[in-house]
């Protein structure tokens, strides 16, 4: 990974891309975005992110097909999910392979900002059951 981590975030929504962006800057990250999982697998920064946050569902390629894609090929960046899906089949089949977080649209900036932290300093992965908040 590179020194100064950076952060691709991928959302077919560019008010939500922007939106997140700005918070990711605001913490003192780089932050690159992409408006399709398959723009990202086509870029640079699929092996230096420190780590990703992605949309579920977006046209093309869903984020837990790019989370499949990317563990086919070996890349272990940690990967943060957002969405406004309730599918808790697909939470759990992207805990279960490895993603630091599954949050609900809207959530609690906290909330990402804390799986962001725990996925750069490598604690375990993981999020905890959501909450009326989320």
């Amino acid at each position: 990974m590179p020194s100064d981590p950076v952060i691709s975030i991928i959302d077919d929504d560019e008010s939500v891309r922007d939106a997140m962006e700005s918070l990711v800057r605001s913490l003192g990250y780089a932050a690159a975005t992409f408006a399709s999982a398959e723009e990202y697998l086509r870029s640079e920064r699929v092996r230096d992110s420190s780590c990703l946050i992605t949309d579920l569902r977006m046209p093309g390629m869903s984020g837990a097909d790019l989370q499949d894609v990317l563990i086919a090929d070996g890349v272990t960046t940690p990967i943060i999910f957002v969405t406004a899906s309730r599918d808790e089949g697909v939470r759990t089949r992207v805990l279960n392979a490895g993603a630091y977080g599954f949050l609900h649209k809207p959530f609690q900036e906290q909330r990402l900002i804390d799986c962001l932290n725990n996925a750069l300093s490598g604690e375990e992965n993981g999020s905890p059951e959501p909450s009326a908040a989320d």
